[in-house]
């Protein structure tokens, strides 16, 4: 396989569809809504922890043609022979496509994921070993706190207000964020 290029995609108002049944739809569905995606489920049945009206649900399985009205798909009907037939609609389409725990149909992999307010590491083996990516995402857990969210907070606030100081160059600007990080990291032990 050729190498992964990560990338950070804002989703707020983006039309995606997973197609349900599998073990990870309520999680892959959920973070999707939390990004602000526009989600439809497609699924014989509709998990409690989504019942909060924020997707829309329809309540049967994959059909051609469904891909349509989609800029992104997750495929988790537990049954390899429906996701390929979904990742080759979504390639057909041009419409991005993550088959879980389906590697050869998939155009993206999912990280696991540590997120601090908006501190956001994402750990991924590239589908070869899903269990490696959640135990390193534990031990970063541990590591990176709420400080994190809360720093990042309030930089972002002080670098708001420097970057309209029109006195200050690129050079100066990036050199007093660098001593406030170095100074952050130093009193959390991480220097």
């Amino acid at each position: 396989m050729a190498g992964l290029y990560p990338v950070m995609l804002r989703l707020e108002g983006v039309p995606v569809v997973v197609f349900g049944g599998g073990h990870e739809t309520a999680e892959k569905t959920r973070s999707l809504l939390d990004a602000g995606a526009a989600v439809t489920l497609i699924a014989p049945e509709l998990p409690e922890s989504l019942r909060d009206g924020r997707l829309i649900w329809r309540r049967r399985r994959f059909q051609p043609g469904d891909l349509n009205a989609f800029r992104l798909v997750i495929a988790d009907t537990g049954d390899h022979a429906e996701n390929a037939r979904i990742f080759e609609e979504a390639e057909h389409l041009g419409v991005l496509c993550n088959s879980v725990d389906d590697p050869p149909h998939c155009r993206f992999f999912t990280p696991s994921v540590v997120r601090q307010g908006d501190l956001i590491v994402a750990i991924s083996t590239s589908g070869k070993c899903p269990a490696l990516a959640v135990r390193l995402r534990q031990r970063l857990e541990r590591e990176f706190g709420p400080e994190y969210a809360d720093f990042l907070r309030d930089i972002s606030r002080l670098r708001a207000g420097v970057a309209g100081a029109t006195a200050s160059t690129f050079e100066e600007r990036r050199k007093a964020a660098y001593q406030l990080v170095d100074q952050f990291l130093a009193s959390r032990g991480a220097a």
